[in-house]
């Protein structure tokens, strides 16, 4: 399921900051390009944040270190502890020069308060996305039993693990409560995708470090890594908590690898589809949970029947094109994954390819 290329290889902290503010334009969102491009000047203050990042052990770009520290300064703006770089994320301040002085600044500022930031990727779990993977299930419904328990890897929040509480236009396919907080309806291009009627029955996910949603300030955190001037994300959020507090997401702290193993090895019930399903996590697999993974989905697919089919679901960054792509596998019969869709990384919009 993983792609090969050299975009994710960037170790150069000038070229991955580089490309990063770049993405961070096309993505509508110039003010956080600014700040992404004053994390280079930072870089070279005498603070502890700054010489890590100078010094990054890893690839930078594959890492998201620049998205780390971005969450940390944008996390001041919300919780109100500073909120100068509100003006360059409004548009207010764009002087490059002027905002390099500022987030380095803060940097200084708040050293010991940003650097954990680094520790650990960007919590970027998006509801948007769900929107390709409830796509995925569409299509596969015409192929399996269209009941469906799920396993989600890098669940995060796990508001993923909540999407048979959304509500879902599919380029006119609705399905979904039509009660729910949570609205789905990205700009669909191409095709609709099958209208059939899947039915989760069960869901579940794994994280390294879970974030929880009945808390606020876990919540305040997801947030801060999204990018301010993506105003219908933070709505999503909002309405993801909405919906955690009604009944929490169920999401395990454990790593992929042998979460896959485990959930694998338990008993299914006949004429229900087990589904491995990720969304813009792969990358941040080490290599060995990814071959395990690989081994024990192969394992699981040779006992796979008729009457206990087995799927991958799986929204991941082509690493030629940079390109994110939905494909789709399913055993027996489907082996050979078929690319359904590409997307928008925020689920802005979802293009169907599948013929």
């Amino acid at each position: 399921m993983a792609q090969t290329g050299s975009i994710m290889d960037i170790k150069s902290l000038p070229d991955a900051i580089e490309w990063q503010a770049k993405h961070a334009e096309e993505g509508g969102a110039p003010g956080t390009a600014k700040v992404i491009r004053g994390l280079l000047a930072a870089a070279k203050t005498n603070t502890a944040t700054g010489r890590r990042m100078a010094n990054w052990q890893g690839l930078t770009l594959k890492d998201a270190m620049p998205l780390r520290i971005n969450g940390g300064l944008h996390n001041l703006v919300l919780t109100g502890e500073d909120t100068r770089l509100g003006a360059v994320y409004g548009g207010q301040m764009t002087d490059q020069s002027a905002v390099n002085a500022l987030v380095c600044e803060l940097v200084e500022t708040y050293d010991a308060r940003l650097l954990p930031w680094l520790d650990g990727p960007p919590q970027t779990n998006e509801a948007g996305r769900s929107a390709s993977l409830m796509a995925g299930l569409l299509w596969l419904a015409q192929h399996v039993p269209g009941q469906f328990e799920m396993l989600e890897l890098g669940s995060s929040a796990g508001i993923n693990t909540m999407m048979e509480r959304y509500f879902f236009d599919l380029g006119g396919v609705r399905t979904g409560p039509g009660n729910s907080p949570m609205r789905i309806a990205p700009e669909w291009k191409g095709g609709p995708p099958p209208s059939t009627s899947p039915r989760i029955i069960a869901i579940r996910g794994c994280d390294v470090a879970p974030i929880d949603l009945g808390d606020p300030e876990s919540a305040m955190q997801l947030k801060s890594y999204v990018w301010p001037e993506a105003t219908a994300r933070m709505g999503r959020i909002d309405a993801a908590v909405d919906l955690a507090r009604e009944r929490a997401p169920d999401v395990v702290k454990q790593d992929a690898g042998s979460f896959v193993a485990e959930a694998l090895s338990r008993p299914q019930e006949d004429d229900v589809t087990r589904v491995l399903f990720h969304s813009i996590v792969w990358q941040y697999v080490p290599d060995d949970q990814q071959e395990a993974i690989r081994a024990a989905m192969a394992e699981a697919a040779s006992r796979a029947t008729a009457q206990k089919p087995l799927a991958w679901v799986s929204l991941e960054t082509n690493r030629e094109t940079f390109r994110h792509e939905l494909h789709v596998s399913y055993w027996p019969g489907g082996e050979t994954a078929s690319l359904l869709a590409c997307a928008h990384p925020h689920g802005a919009w979802v293009e169907w390819l599948y013929d």
